[in-house]
């Protein structure tokens, strides 16, 4: 079994796919509502009905517009973890950076009380994320 997240968006995921490629690296597919007849207004036929990326990392996002006649909430009350351990350090604040950028940081990349190194950035698109570098003999 797998679990991914899965993120909404109300007509911009396109360009969130991009970005989240241009931070994590990998692969994308689009599919638009057109591709599956799955829309009579004709402003959302090249909304992504359903994006992925796949990264070289292992992390895999899965992605879509949200339709005009459905409710959309930027954000949520949802969180997206990311994990490593000191040897991956540099590749995790490479990640850190990339999210910052035109993003919001709620905690620094820093050294909590409870070890290792620990931040929570709310990137360009309201997507909360979690990022912690865990010492090389702690779990993560």
């Amino acid at each position: 079994m797998k679990s991914n997240p899965y993120l909404s968006f109300r007509n911009n995921a396109r360009e969130a796919l991009a970005y989240y490629q241009s931070v994590f690296g990998g692969t994308t597919e689009i599919h638009t509502f057109a591709d599956f007849q799955a829309s009579q207004d004709p402003e959302e036929q090249e909304w992504v009905m359903h994006g992925q990326l796949e990264s070289p990392a292992g992390i895999t996002l899965m992605m879509a517009d949200t339709p005009k006649s459905m409710e959309y909430t930027p954000g949520g009350s949802m969180s997206i973890s990311i994990g490593g351990f000191l040897s991956e350090k540099a590749a995790l604040e490479g990640y850190w950076e990339k999210l910052c950028d035109g993003g919001h940081v709620a905690m620094p990349l820093e050294r909590p009380d409870w070890g290792g190194v620990f931040g929570m950035v709310v990137d360009r698109y309201s997507v909360t994320w979690m990022v912690s570098i865990s010492d090389d003999n702690e779990t993560r």
